[in-house]
Parts: C-alpha cells; sequence; structure tokens
C-alpha cells in the first residue's frame, strides 16, 4: 500500500503487479486497510435516493461487520455517496473529539468494510467492490487501485471537513483556486418547449439579473427523434432544426452580444433505443443479448470499455467545442445506472466491464481536459448520483440534487460539505417551495457556487432587484465563500435552525448565513457562538442581503473576535423560513 501524505490528510492506494510467467486472477482487492485500537466506534453514513440525497445517520459499531457499497455502475452513488465519517472512543460532535473522514476517488462500484473483532479492534477495508469485477494480470502487468483518500481530526467533524476541503481546491479540484460563474439555466422555464426566440428572451433575463452566463439545458438535438421528452433523441447530438435553425452558434453569438457567456447541457455516456444512435451502433450499447432490455429513464449505458464508444464520446465534446469555440461550460449529466450488464466488446472477459467502463470514462475525460484545459463542467448524475475526488480531476463542479427546495438543501449541502467544499457545490435558486421567500432560496443557494433556474416572468421588479444585488453581493463576497474555512455553527438536524459561516485565511473577512426553518412558537433562542476569528481583532457586523423588514440587532456593530466567539450574536427568530447573511470585517 503506496501512501501520499499531505498535512492535511492522506491518500492510499495499492499496485498489484504480476511477477509470475503466466496470467493470474484477482478476485479481491482494496485500496487501503487501516487498523485501529479505540475503545467504541461511531459511523456515520449518508444514504438516499433521487431528490433526497445525504441524509445522515449514526451507528455504534460493534462485533462483527458493517458494509458500505454500490454496484449500480454509472451512476454509483445514487443511494449513498463514497465517503464515511468515523468517531473514535466516543460521538464527535463539530468541534470536539477524534474523527476520521475518508473517501475512495473512484467514480464507479465501491466497498468499504469496517470489520470491528473479538478484541475490539477495528479494521477499515476501501475500495472497487469486488462484485463483478475480477482482473486478469497479463504477466509483467501492474493493476494500481484507485485513491483512498482520509483526513484525522481531534477537533471533531468541521476540523476534518476544513482538512479535505483546502487539500481538494489546492490539489484536486479542478481549476480549485479560481473563479467560479454564476448563471441562469432555461429547465424551469421552458422544459423541453423551447426555440431560439425564447431563448435569446431568457438570455436577457440573464442580463436583468446579472449572472454570468446562460446554460442551454436538455432538449437542443436529434432530428430523426427530436428531443421533445426524454424518451428519444439520447445519443444524437445534432441540433434539432426546427428548435435551432440557425444552430448553436447564433445562440453563443446572441449571448456575446449580450455580455455573457454560453453554456450547454449534454448527456454523451447515454443512448435512446429511440435514436439514430442506437438503430447504427447497437453493438455499443451496453445490453444482455437475448433478452428483454430494462429501461431506466428509457435509455441505455454505452459500452465506454470500447474504444470506439470513447471515441464518440469525446466526439461529442469536441465538435461542439470545435464548431462553436465560444462555449464556455458544459453540463455533464448521467441519469442511468448500468443495467441488462453485458458488453458487446469485452465478450469473454464480461468481469471486466465494470472497471474498464470507469476507464473508459477517465481516458475520454483525460483527452477532453488535454486538449481544452481550461474549459469548466458541471459534474451531473440526475443530481448526487455521481460525485467522487477522481471526478472532480476533470470537473470544476457537482450538482448535489434535483432537489432544490431551500429547506432541503440545507441539508443535502451540510451533508456534502461534510467531504467537499462550498466551490464545489452548484446551488441554484429555482420555484421549489413557493412558501420560502426569493430572499430565502437566494441566501440558501449563495452558500455554494450561485446559479438560477427560475422563470424571471414570475417575479416582481422588487424580486427581480433584490436578486441583482445580491448577485453582486455574492460577486464581492465569493473569495470568502468559496475559498474561505466552512465552520458549521447549528445543523439543521439539531432542531429548527441552521447557520454556517465562513472566514477567509487571513481572519479579516467572514460571511455568516442563518436560517430560521419552522421554529416553535415561544421557542427559546440563544445566542450562536461564532468560530474561526481572531480572538484579540474587532470585527464590523454589517447584514447584507436585506429584503425589507429590520435588521437583526447586531447590523452595524463592532464587536471582538473573543466575544463573538464566546458569548455570541442573537442571530434567530421566530418567524417560518427567514434567512439573514452577515459580513464581518476585521477593523
Amino acid at each position: 500500500m503506496l501512501f501520499e501524505v499531505h498535512k492535511e490528510g492522506k491518500i492510499a492506494h495499492s499496485e498489484i503487479e504480476n511477477g509470475e510467467k503466466r496470467p493470474v486472477a484477482l478476485h479481491k482487492y482494496a485500496s487501503s486497510l487501516l487498523s485501529l485500537d479505540n475503545s467504541r466506534y461511531y459511523l456515520t453514513e449518508y444514504s438516499g435516493d433521487w431528490a433526497d440525497e445525504v441524509n445522515m445517520s449514526q451507528t455504534e459499531l460493534n462485533f462483527g461487520k458493517k458494509v458500505l457499497d454500490s454496484k449500480l455502475g454509472s451512476r454509483a452513488s445514487m443511494f449513498m455517496p463514497s465517503f464515511f465519517q468515523l468517531s473514535l472512543d466516543a460521538p464527535a460532535t463539530e468541534t470536539q473529539g477524534s474523527v476520521l473522514v475518508g473517501t475512495l476517488a473512484w467514480t464507479g462500484n465501491y466497498r468499504f468494510t469496517f470489520e470491528v473483532d473479538h478484541n475490539d479492534r477495528l479494521r477499515v477495508i476501501s475500495g472497487i467492490n469486488p462484485y463483478f469485477s475480477s482482473r486478469q494480470l497479463k504477466a509483467g502487468e501492474t493493476f494500481t487501485t484507485p485513491d483512498f483518500i482520509f483526513t484525522y481530526s481531534t477537533q471533531g467533524f468541521g476540523q476534518a471537513s476544513r482538512n479535505l476541503h483546502t487539500w481538494a481546491r489546492n490539489f484536486r479540484l479542478k481549476n480549485g483556486t479560481g473563479d467560479r460563474m454564476t448563471l441562469l439555466n432555461n429547465w424551469e422555464a421552458t422544459f423541453f418547449d423551447f426555440d431560439e426566440a425564447k431563448l435569446v428572451g431568457l438570455m436577457d433575463d440573464a442580463v436583468r439579473l446579472g449572472v454570468d452566463m446562460f446554460l442551454l439545458d436538455d432538449g437542443w438535438f436529434g432530428n430523426k427523434y427530436p428531443r421533445s421528452s426524454d424518451h428519444q433523441g439520447l445519443g444524437d447530438w445534432r441540433e434539432t432544426e426546427s428548435k435551432l435553425p440557425h444552430k448553436v452558434g447564433y445562440l453563443c453569438e446572441q449571448a456575446a452580444k449580450r455580455g455573457i457567456k454560453f453554456g450547454i447541457w449534454i448527456e454523451p455516456e447515454m443512448v435512446n433505443p429511440k435514436s439514430e444512435l442506437y438503430e447504427q451502433h447497437r453493438d455499443w450499447v451496453i445490453h444482455l443479448p437475448n433478452r428483454k432490455e430494462y429501461y431506466f429513464r428509457n435509455q441505455l449505458v454505452l459500452d465506454l470499455s470500447n474504444p470506439q464508444v470513447q471515441d464518440h464520446v469525446f466526439g461529442v465534446v469536441d465538435r461542439l467545442m470545435t464548431a462553436y469555440p465560444q462555449i464556455a461550460f458544459f453540463k455533464w449529466d448521467c441519469n442511468s445506472p448500468i443495467t441488462n450488464i453485458y458488453s458487446p466488446w469485452l465478450k469473454g472477459q464480461q468481469e471486466h466491464l465494470y472497471v474498464d467502463y470507469v476507464r473508459g470514462l477517465y481516458n475520454v475525460l483525460e483527452r477532453i481536459r488535454a486538449k481544452y484545459p481550461d474549459l469548466p463542467m458541471m459534474l451531473c448524475s440526475g443530481g448526487g448520483g455521481r460525485i467522487d475526488y477522481e471526478a472532480l480531476r476533470y470537473f470544476t463542479e457537482f450538482w448535489p440534487s434535483d432537489n432544490t427546495d431551500p429547506v432541503e438543501r440545507l441539508y443535502i449541502q451540510w451533508g456534502f460539505s461534510s467531504v467537499y467544499p462550498a466551490k464545489a457545490q452548484c446551488a441554484h435558486v429555482t420555484s421549489w417551495n413557493k412558501q420560502a421567500s426569493i430572499k430565502f432560496r437566494v441566501d440558501v443557494a449563495s452558500m455554494g457556487k450561485l446559479g438560477f433556474d427560475i422563470k424571471c416572468s414570475d417575479l416582481n421588479d422588487d424580486e427581480i432587484g433584490f436578486c441583482r444585488q445580491a448577485i453582486a453581493t455574492y460577486n464581492r463576497l465569493k473569495p470568502v465563500v468559496l475559498d474561505g474555512d466552512m465552520y458549521r455553527l447549528v445543523s439543521p438536524y439539531e432542531g429548527n435552525h441552521a447557520a454556517t459561516m465562513m472566514v477567509d485565511a487571513g481572519r479579516s473577512r467572514a460571511v455568516l448565513f442563518a436560517f430560521d426553518i419552522h421554529p416553535r412558537y415561544r421557542e427559546h433562542l440563544l445566542p450562536v457562538k461564532l468560530q474561526g476569528l481572531d480572538p484579540d481583532r474587532h470585527y464590523r457586523v454589517s447584514e447584507v442581503n436585506r429584503m425589507g423588514g429590520w435588521p437583526l440587532s447586531c447590523d452595524g456593530h463592532t464587536y471582538s473576535g473573543q466575544w463573538l466567539m464566546t458569548v455570541g450574536l442573537p442571530l434567530f427568530g421566530n418567524s417560518q423560513l427567514t434567512s439573514h447573511v452577515l459580513e464581518l470585517t476585521a477593523e
């Protein structure tokens, strides 16, 4: 087992070399084995489903084995992301306790095994799920397992998360120290029903809001089978002539005239049976011969173990970028797990499929990065169905969930922040949960990489004005929000409120987000103690993103860092779905 050591944590993987003269078969292999000798062990895991991602639960580990795993193939994290938190000796908190946090950098099936023996020692085995993943190694061939990335903290979950966030921004996340673009997506405004005029009108909305980019989502391609729903067209990456007679180039030009960027949605690993690609290349599709095909979301997965398919998938991006070099962003989706598990390409080596599929994906992404090194891309998978630190070598950000209800997003963003930094989490303002004000929705989304997916015609002038000002404020505070150290102050899991703050590296600026979700009548409210500040400096507190009503009582006042961290601020109230954003500046 080989280690790469950073001050924030460690990376482990295994290299298995066949030194024999004949081929050997690997049936079980792992990236790492950690042996722990503590009095007790408490495993925090995250599970869910589409639009219900990363629900947190904690279990004490006793004698025996507990396994966290996936066998879904392409959309491997749909039910459970590939990370965990382990409290040692006693349940940890955000600020106290010994914690080990681990995650596997592999965009496919994984397995974590936790085994407590009769002496109360714990072994943690991490790696690719060996299910249907045997390997044949030729003489002299070496098989390298994925990276297992882990960190250890004696100061609770919070410090462990900050360790990983800092490491990711500096060493793993694509353009981890660079900027991120705000955007307006057309999906909720149009779904599949649009034409050039409607899209250009939405670009005008993007200008009104003041975002950086307009993103065209699903539904722009296919001619024999136009993409008017998710039942057809997937795989035929040519513009639908009835929708886009002047093609994508016209949209790029219209965006440029308005001073914004243009981005586009693709799902290049997938195919609808009702498509020209399927009719011409059924041998490119993962499917069982002589069996009825099973469709997940009306589609099948292309066989990326096949080099011809890799060329095709790379060509989807390459053709668009060659024809329209003005494209500034791709949203790369992946809506189906692998079903009908059989590769026409691999023939007698079917057990290589799960691993070779992922390796084929990495080959494609490596080619894209080599030719278009500065191209930002979003990692999407019907929401949070595919997230890991190997994929994030190639993607600047990921889409945590299709569920954009701001209340639900407080939980979802909290869960993913245990491992992934705010800079990597796309957070969009949408029409989900109309009981929440536009301010509440914007404030929740401003804790990540801010975007909008909303019909501006549903907003009045005051709401548009608020959004525009909030985006300007977000752009000013981005260096703190996206690159600062995150401190999770109040968990939504623990009551009716939530609070998170980000502090810059010099501890001279901070941004604090506070939310009243569903407070009880006459609930006893306590001040919130801040973290991460310099106790010897004084900070002026200013409430930003205001939209009517009274500011918090602390607005405009100056406090010592020691006061803020030991006494705290009165951030919460008794009103439903209320939010506050505070900017703290050292004087």
